[in-house]
């Protein structure tokens, strides 16, 4: 979806509000993350990604057609480099909460890996023909606090 401009000032007003938005919120996603909140979903996504999905497009458009934003007043341009720059900031720490909230995932899908493998490989006893009795079906795992 393209940016419909009367001009290049236009145009980058819209630059403007759309990357203040996205860096609102990535704000507000970086702040429940480190309040340890469920991330919304609904409206707030669905609207997150139609915007940076309406930056990329617009911003690889300028890309190949310089004189989109040209010609738009230099204040106006100054804004957005300002913008541009704060929504790199937030998105920096927003990636970095992302991926604390990852490797404590991962790391607790590991935990609980090597509980089960535990278990399941602690139980391996003899039968009574002298041979290891292997498990017939699934069998249980309780975890506890030491996963």
């Amino acid at each position: 979806m393209a940016l419909i401009a009367d001009d290049a000032a236009h145009r980058a007003e819209q630059l403007v509000l759309m990357t203040e938005r996205l860096a609102a919120l990535a704000e507000a996603d970086t702040r429940r993350i480190q309040a340890r909140t469920p991330l919304v979903d609904g409206a707030d996504t669905d609207e997150k990604n139609r915007l940076a999905n309406a930056y990329r497009l617009e911003l690889a458009r300028i890309k190949q057609d310089h004189t989109l934003i040209e010609a738009a007043p230099p204040e106006l341009l100054d804004r957005l480099r300002r913008s541009t720059i704060a929504l790199h900031e937030t998105l920096a720490a927003h990636e970095l909460a992302l991926n604390a909230v990852k490797v404590v995932s991962e790391g607790l899908v590991h935990a609980m890996a090597e509980e089960v493998s535990r278990q399941r490989g602690a139980s391996a006893n003899y039968s009574a023909q002298g041979a290891m009795e292997t498990r017939s079906g699934p069998s249980p795992t309780v975890l506890d606090r030491s996963a």
